[in-house]
């Protein structure tokens, strides 16, 4: 004979399903709020090699504590401004510390969140070590270096199927530099959509990206710069302490154009510049509360079988 589950049994299944396949929604990205809607972020300055060079952003471009922004409409202080040269394509551009009013995002506490954001990266238990060329292939994880690394082929990220993948690329404060060849590339693949993936590069000193392509959010010490015409498909420019250097470059936090390959979904679309939501972590595994709550459905659907067996 074949009994039929008592309404507690499909109570346990019910809060197993919701405990756990809902439990990513629920986490809180490693950038903060005002933090995630810049694509471009100084501390002392930006510059923006215009009209020589155009660039094309697609986010918010700000400074704090700083206030040196070139290459853009000159910021009226105090004010969300408008960039009249149409390079900020995604946003207002902001380039003072504090901003016209409530709902505005503000480019101090965006820097107060960057380091925040920095110290919850660097915090995270490392699961690998980096060589110092990156050329290779990379699953999920937090990958560690004590000095400088270079890229001058291509590196690829593969999720293993993972939709909620996550890889910190760590490089030592005070002498890990990160320097990308003009034949370099990164890529993500096996992630599904994308949309809550995490790449984070975690830069100790500088940042030099010469290569033509890169992927994910650089939060660098001191400066960031490239040798022109870099695309950054999907991700962010945050330098804690110096200044970010444009020169032809193309940076989004909306994710445009196919980055991620083999994984189901051409356009990330509403990634928001790979910051992942952060529950599943760097393995794929869910946080212990989530484990516990998991735990604790399953007693009661094993008490409910004994009770009605």
């Amino acid at each position: 004979m074949i009994k039929t589950p008592k309404y507690s049994a499909i109570l346990s299944l019910a809060v197993i399903g919701a405990l756990y396949g809902a439990s990513p929604a629920l986490a809180t990205p490693i950038l903060g709020a005002d933090l995630a809607t810049f694509a471009v972020l100084g501390a002392t300055s930006v510059t923006n090699d215009y009209p020589t060079n155009t660039s094309t952003i697609f986010g918010n471009v700000g400074v704090s504590a700083g206030s040196s922004i070139t290459g853009f409409t000159p910021p009226v202080p105090g004010v969300p401004t408008v960039d009249a040269t149409l390079q900020v394509t995604g946003g207002l551009l902001h380039a003072t510390t504090t901003f016209g009013g409530a709902g505005f995002p503000n480019a101090a506490d965006a820097q107060s969140q960057l380091d925040a954001a920095i110290l919850t990266l660097n915090g995270m238990a490392a699961t690998g070590s980096l060589l110092a060329e990156l050329t290779g292939t990379y699953i999920p994880g937090v990958y560690t270096i004590s000095g400088a690394a270079g890229l001058t082929g291509a590196m690829t990220l593969d999720g293993g199927g993972s939709d909620t993948a996550v890889w910190v690329f760590r490089f030592e404060t005070g002498s890990g530099a990160l320097t990308t060849g003009s034949g370099s590339s990164v890529s993500v693949q096996n992630v599904g959509d994308g949309s809550n993936v995490g790449i984070y590069w975690v830069v100790g000193t500088g940042a030099t990206l010469n290569g033509p392509t890169f992927l994910g959010n650089v939060l660098a010490q001191t400066t960031i710069s490239s040798d022109g015409a870099l695309t950054l498909g999907c991700g962010r420019l945050l330098s804690a302490t110096a200044d970010v250097t444009l020169i032809g470059d193309t940076i989004s936090i909306g994710c445009t154009g196919a980055v991620v390959t083999g994984g189901g979904g051409a356009d990330v679309g509403t990634s928001g510049g790979f910051d992942q939501a952060g529950i599943a972590g760097p393995s794929g595994v869910p946080e212990p509360a989530t484990l516990a709550l998991l735990g604790l459905g399953l007693a009661g659907l094993g008490f409910s079988r004994r009770r009605h067996a």
